[in-house]
């Protein structure tokens, strides 16, 4: 399971979006910061967001 947060990465705001499809929770995200924060994160920089959670590399079967 993926998750992003916004209250993880310092905005006052509780959206969260979760799944197990990493390519759906990067574009539910990106859409979110871009409409309600005016920032527009890279795919990469999104994936790396993922990346550096230890809850993701606690689950191999979501590891790319």
């Amino acid at each position: 399971m993926v998750r992003l947060a916004c209250g993880d990465y310092g905005f006052e705001c509780d959206f969260t979006t979760e799944g197990k499809d990493i390519q759906a929770v990067l574009d539910k995200f990106a859409k979110h910061t871009f409409e309600e924060h005016g920032i527009e994160y890279s795919k990469e920089v999104l994936t790396q967001f993922i990346v550096r959670q230890k809850r993701y590399w606690d689950e191999p079967e979501v590891r790319p």
